[in-house]
């Protein structure tokens, strides 16, 4: 089994790379990012999940861990393959992908193609309740944790007003988490209203 391969990036097509380890060439699928980040003749190392089927083995490659594993936890998911989890994967990055998961944003899933509001409920339903327990290097980490949190939660009072003020549920979780983080365990609900709109601000501006 293929975990991991360093080599040089022989060519890029439109969804896949190959990659010459010691003039072998290996057909590497990729999602877009990573697609983006890799250039022919440059040296890459991919870690690999390898698919392996009656009729193929398909090798996915990832730059980091983080993407690899929402490619395992995506594939788990009851309807989505390979094909439409490259595609989530190449819409969103993984902090995206988590903070629209754990506020169960349909809208932000569904805009991958292949992704419609059935899918994309099912893949929010099946994996919140997984990315609380993941580690894959965000700074609001804790924020789907809080949105589950009990009566009173100051962090999920605030994300339902910014919703309200017409922001995106993935939007106001990862606004108002990375004000919690920055604020302190203390914060009250003004604050981290307050805190989360300055996070939101720099984005308009963008």
């Amino acid at each position: 089994m293929i975990a991991k391969l360093t080599g040089r990036v022989d060519s890029l097509g439109e969804d896949a790379a190959v990659i010459d380890v010691a003039g072998v060439g290996y057909l590497v699928f990729c999602s877009g990012r990573t697609l983006g980040r890799l250039s022919e003749g440059t040296t890459a190392s991919l870690l690999i999940e390898t698919h392996v089927r009656e009729d193929h083995i398909h090798l996915y490659g990832f730059m980091t861990a983080a993407e690899r594993e929402w490619f395992r936890l995506l594939t788990h998911v009851q309807g989505v393959g390979a094909k439409v989890a490259m595609a989530v994967l190449s819409t969103l990055d993984v902090d995206d992908i988590l903070h629209a998961v754990a506020a169960g944003d349909r809208t932000a899933l569904s805009r991958a193609p292949g992704v419609g509001a059935k899918l994309a409920g099912r893949i929010a339903s099946e994996l919140r309740d997984k990315v609380g327990a993941m580690t894959l290097g965000s700074a609001v980490a804790a924020g789907p944790a809080a949105l589950g949190g009990g009566a009173g939660n100051g962090t999920a009072d605030a994300v339902s007003a910014l919703v309200n003020l017409g922001y995106s549920p993935s939007d106001a979780l990862r606004a108002v988490s990375q004000a919690a983080h920055r604020l302190g365990a203390d914060a009250g609900v003004a604050a981290l209203i307050r805190g989360g709109l300055a996070e939101l601000a720099p984005r308009e501006r963008a």
